[in-house]
C-alpha cells in the first residue's frame, strides 16, 4: 500500500492507494515543522483511527507539507511519521513540491499556492525552482489567508472597518485586543489563527472593503512572486489553495492587468498529486 498526502498548515488530505487500485481518503491537522514537533506529528496521525489502522501495511509514502524547506525541517516530519508508519519508506518534501507534481500535465509552468501561507516555483516537468523565498506570515505570505486575516485585525483596531463588518467582530464576535494579542503574540499557531478570519471576507464578498483588500492583496502577490520569473508572461501560471479558489473572478482580474496567463486554479491538489504520482514515480509491480 502507498499514502501521498500533501499538507499546510491547517489541514492534511491523504489518500490510500490499496493493492486491488482502489483507494481511501483521510484527514488530518496540518503539519508544519515551524510549528510542530514529530511527537504532535505522529499523535495527530494515530488519532485518526481509520488512517493509523493501516500503519502497518504501508510500505511507501509521499507527503509534501507546508515548512519542509531544510533537510532538517524535513527530518522532524520524516521522524514523526515515522513513529506510526515503521514498515513504510518515507519521502517527504516541500508542499511547494506537491503543488507543482499536481498541476503538471506535460507543459512547463509556474505553480502558486494561495492558503493559509503563499508561495510560487516554477517545473519544467524535470526540476522545480523558486525565483524568491517564502517569507512566512510575519515577513511575506503576501495573498494568503493570514495576509488578509492580519489586514483585517489591523484595521478592526484602528477603527477602519466598514460599519457592518465590524458589528460583526465587535457586537456578535465580542472580540477584544487582548483576545487578539493572545492569539497572535503568546499561543502557538498564530498563522492559522490568522487564517481563520478569511471566513469574515468570504461572508461580505460583495462589500468594497473586502474586494479592494483582496485585489491589492492579489496584486502584491502576483507582483512579487509571479513577475519574478523571467518567463512569467509565456508560460501559465497554476493557483492552489482556497484563497485562489473562493476568489477566483479577483484573481483573474489582477492577473489579466499583469499579463499573466492563469492555468488552473484548484482548491486542494490531491487529486492531481495522485494521477502524477501514478504516471512519473510509483511504478507498477511485476509479479
Amino acid at each position: 500500500m502507498y499514502l501521498i498526502a500533501d499538507s499546510g498548515s491547517t489541514k492534511c488530505d491523504w489518500m490510500l492507494l490499496k493493492e486491488n487500485k482502489e483507494t481511501e481518503s483521510f484527514s488530518t491537522m496540518g503539519f508544519n515543522p515551524f510549528f510542530h514537533n514529530e511527537s504532535i506529528i505522529s499523535n495527530a496521525i494515530k488519532d485518526n483511527a481509520a488512517l493509523a489502522k493501516y500503519a502497518d501495511e504501508v510500505e511507501l509514502i509521499f507527503l509534501y507539507s507546508a515548512g519542509c524547506s531544510s533537510k532538517e525541517l524535513k527530518l522532524i516530519v520524516e521522524r514523526g511519521l515515522k513513529q506510526v508508519f515503521t514498515k513504510a519508506n518515507i519521502y517527504v518534501d516541500h508542499d511547494l513540491v506537491g503543488a507543482a507534481f499536481s498541476t503538471y500535465s506535460g507543459t512547463a509552468g509556474i505553480t502558486c499556492i494561495m492558503g493559509t501561507g503563499s508561495n510560487s516555483c516554477f517545473f519544467d516537468g524535470d526540476i522545480v525552482t523558486e525565483e524568491v523565498p517564502a517569507l512566512g506570515y510575519i515577513l511575506g505570505d503576501e495573498g494568503s489567508g493570514s495576509y488578509f486575516g492580519k489586514k483585517l485585525l489591523s484595521d478592526y483596531l484602528y477603527k477602519k472597518l466598514p460599519t457592518e463588518i465590524n458589528s460583526l467582530l465587535h457586537d456578535e464576535l465580542k472580540l477584544t485586543k487582548k483576545e487578539i494579542f493572545e492569539n497572535v503574540y503568546m499561543k502557538p499557531h498564530a498563522n492559522v489563527y490568522l487564517a481563520s478570519f478569511m471566513k469574515i471576507f468570504s461572508s461580505f464578498k460583495d462589500n468594497a472593503y473586502v474586494k479592494n483588500t483582496v485585489a491589492a492583496g492579489m496584486n502584491h502577490f502576483l507582483v512579487n512572486h509571479v513577475c519574478c520569473f523571467a518567463n512569467y508572461k509565456s508560460v501559465p501560471v497554476h493557483f492552489i489553495g482556497s484563497i485562489a479558489f473562493h476568489f477566483e473572478d479577483i484573481l483573474k482580474a489582477e492577473a489579466k492587468k499583469l499579463g499573466i496567463e492563469v492555468g488552473n486554479i484548484i482548491k486542494k491538489p490531491i487529486d492531481g498529486l495522485v494521477d502524477y504520482h501514478l504516471k512519473y514515480l510509483i511504478k507498477p509491480k511485476v509479479h
